[in-house]
Parts: C-alpha cells; structure tokens; sequence
C-alpha cells in the first residue's frame, strides 16, 4: 500500500505504532520538495504504476476549483491530463468518458465501497455533466453514480493476485483458509444438501431444491438479483 495519512483518524493498533515513524519521514520527504505536512495522513490503496515518490492528491472538489480556495500545487492540474495522475483522488465531476477508477464512494463523503480488490478498475463509459455518470464495474455492469462521489484514478496494483496458482493443499493453509467440507457429502442433519444417493441436491426423499446451510431456497426459491432484460 501506498503510504498516505488522511484527515481520518486512524483506529487500528498497527497504524498508530507506525503513525510517529511514517509522519517524520513524510515530513523529512515534504520539506525536502517544498511540501508543508499540515495535516495527519492515512494509508490508501496502491494504484498501479504508482512509484516511490510519486506525488498523489486527495480533493474534495473538482481541480479549478481547488485552485481557487487553495492555490498553490493544484493550478496545475486543471492543464495536465486525468490518467497522467495515477492515484489522485477527486470527484468523478473532475474525470473525463474513458478514465479508469477504483476506490469508489456509493455516496458523496461515505468512503470506497466498490472495485477495491487486487487487479481491478472500472471505466467512466460517459462524460459526467449531469447529477450521475455511468461507470462500467469489472463485472460488467453499469451503474449510475452520483457525481460528487470520489474515485481514485488508476487500477489497483498488484494485477497477477488472480493468476496465482497454489502448489499444493498446504498452501491454502499457510493464507489462513481453513478446509470446507460440501453440504452433498453431508449428512442430512447436518445441512440441507445433506442424504439422499449420489450427488443429490434434493436430500434425498425430502424434495427439497437448492438450499443454503440455513435452510433458505437459492436456485428455484428466493430471487437474490436483478433479472436480465431478455433479449
């Protein structure tokens, strides 16, 4: 992770261990390139592409804005191109059709909810003039977000997290996955998908369809998501 304190307080043990170290030596990097540390700091998440001395900013408004109230370091940005600040921070009012983001507020001051895992980023499919934008998640599907939520330009770093391959079942459980045990190999006490021959989902006798370890219909009962538009 990139090393960046926010406004926002930190709770954790570990950061305020590392709060004192990490504030002098930001301070010691901030005097060195004319950067005054006037406010406290938090950790982000890394955007790829992003190096050791890269200089990222975190805005609540759009860049003509910020210069205006703030002056100083933001009059250039309003001439400088949006993906050229890989790990930036700004309200999607600020981007341009085609950006890539990650880290996204649902709503306006809520914090990153969505496209926060290794490897991923969404893309600004239109340009955001009005109340709401359309943002492409990388699942797929398009959301409409309020402009004055903010975003963190660039994909989140570390892309071959997905493509890593276990070498054997040791593996697992040197990360901290504990083994899971399928409900059809149960019994069926034990779990809906328990009984019956084969690899049966019914239970056996019972006649049961899909259900969760708690006994709620999946497949063939309840509805968990929107319905395609059929075609």
């Amino acid at each position: 992770m990139a090393v960046l304190w926010r406004s926002r307080a930190a709770s954790s043990k570990l950061l305020n261990l590392l709060r004192p170290s990490m504030t002098n030596a930001f301070r010691n990097y901030s005097s060195a390139t004319d950067y005054s540390d006037t406010q406290p700091y938090s950790l982000v998440i890394a955007s790829n592409k992003m190096e050791v001395g890269t200089i990222i900013r975190n805005m609540d408004m759009k860049p003509d804005q910020a210069a205006k109230e703030y002056g100083g370091i933001t009059n250039d940005m309003q001439y400088r191109d949006i993906n050229e600040q890989i790990g930036s921070c700004m309200p999607l009012s600020a981007m341009r059709i085609g950006t890539m983001i990650h880290n996204i507020e649902m709503r306006p001051g809520q914090g990153g909810k969505l496209v926060r895992a290794a490897g991923t980023c969404a893309k600004i499919l239109k340009e955001p003039t009005s109340q709401y934008v359309l943002v492409k998640l990388p699942s797929g599907v398009e959301k409409l977000i309020d402009t004055r939520c903010r975003a963190t330009i660039g994909q989140v770093s570390n892309l071959s997290h997905g493509s890593k391959q276990l070498r054997k079942a040791g593996h697992s459980r040197w990360l901290g996955r504990r083994p899971t045990v399928r409900g059809v190999a149960m019994n069926p006490v034990d779990h809906p998908h328990g009984g019956g021959e084969g690899k049966s989902k019914s239970s056996g006798s019972h006649g049961k369809c899909s259900r969760t370890p708690w006994g709620k219909p999946t497949k063939s009962g309840y509805k968990t998501g929107p319905l395609k538009r059929k075609k």
